[in-house]
């Protein structure tokens, strides 16, 4: 089973991977910056250096890197519009600097200009990036939202929309977030409900492009929108709901990364510890 969990990068950025060893994990998501600022300097070459050594000694793949919260390709205003597209492309060529596998990003928030307008500035960012980067073997995956505000992505007519209109989709792929899900209106705490979001991602996108699962409890109720994650097993869709994601024949194969509440050390370790015993044959 691929497991791991959104790890700090606090003090080293290869630091990151020594907590991921700690904790047993075997593939594991970053930040490769501060989520909440504008890029404050390049790493260092030494640090990429004893990044990829001690990834390769500890055996964890695939690596990904989550998006900074700032980057909005959707926004209308125009100065964050470009300044986001020129943030994606430097962390996608950091990304590959670190040989990450995958970037993850939302699709953005509209800002009530409507989801068509943010959709087709969305595209034509990706379109930007994808073009900027094409040297690069970094994938890029879009992860679907619970909805709230203006947010795209909570359905996934969203993604088929904008992989119909990408010049170059080859590297473009999905991140599935079982919370995000689960508050955008799909029912998996039910196995009819899980398949019932496995046939919408066949049909407007293909299974075969999801390549990660951000496995998270819920903390609200279905259809809510908010946007909060609960510890697994403890939320509404629950042991049950959680056993029978991990353990589907169209999902098991794919790396799970939780992305779970972390207000003590043992947090981590509890979630993880959860979902190993939830499945089944290893």
């Amino acid at each position: 089973m691929l497991l791991g969990v959104h790890v700090s990068t606090a003090g080293r950025i290869y630091n990151a991977l020594e907590r991921a060893g700690d904790l047993g994990c075997n593939t594991m998501q970053i930040f490769s910056r501060n989520p909440q600022q504008w890029r404050q300097k390049e790493l260092s070459k030494e640090d990429v250096v004893e990044f990829v050594r001690l990834r390769a000694e500890l055996k964890i793949k695939p690596v990904f890197v989550h998006i900074s919260y700032l980057i909005n390709l959707a926004s209308p205003n125009t100065r964050l519009y470009k300044s986001s597209i020129k943030a994606y492309i430097e962390d996608v060529c950091e990304a590959a600097a670190l040989k990450a596998d995958y970037i993850v990003t939302h699709m953005g928030s509209h800002k009530n200009t409507g989801e068509f307008a943010g959709l087709r500035r969305f595209t034509e960012a990706m379109n930007k990036i994808i073009k900027a980067t094409a040297d690069k073997n970094v994938g890029i995956l879009l992860e679907n939202t619970s909805g709230s505000g203006s947010w795209l992505g909570y359905k996934f007519s969203h993604h088929k929309k904008i992989l119909s209109k990408l010049k170059d989709k080859s590297r473009v792929g999905l991140c599935l977030d079982t919370a995000h899900a689960y508050l955008a209106g799909y029912d998996i705490s039910t196995e009819e409900g899980l398949e019932t979001l496995l046939k919408e991602i066949e049909e407007n996108a293909g299974l075969d492009r999801l390549k990660l699962i951000h496995l998270n409890d819920a903390r609200d109720k279905l259809n809510s929108r908010y946007d909060r994650h609960e510890h697994i097993g403890k939320g509404k869709i629950g042991l049950q709901g959680i056993s029978r994601i991990i353990n589907h024949p169209k999902l098991k194969d794919i790396p799970f990364i939780l992305e779970t509440p972390k207000k003590s050390a043992e947090d981590d370790p509890l979630n993880l510890a959860t979902v190993r015993g939830l499945r089944k044959g290893g």
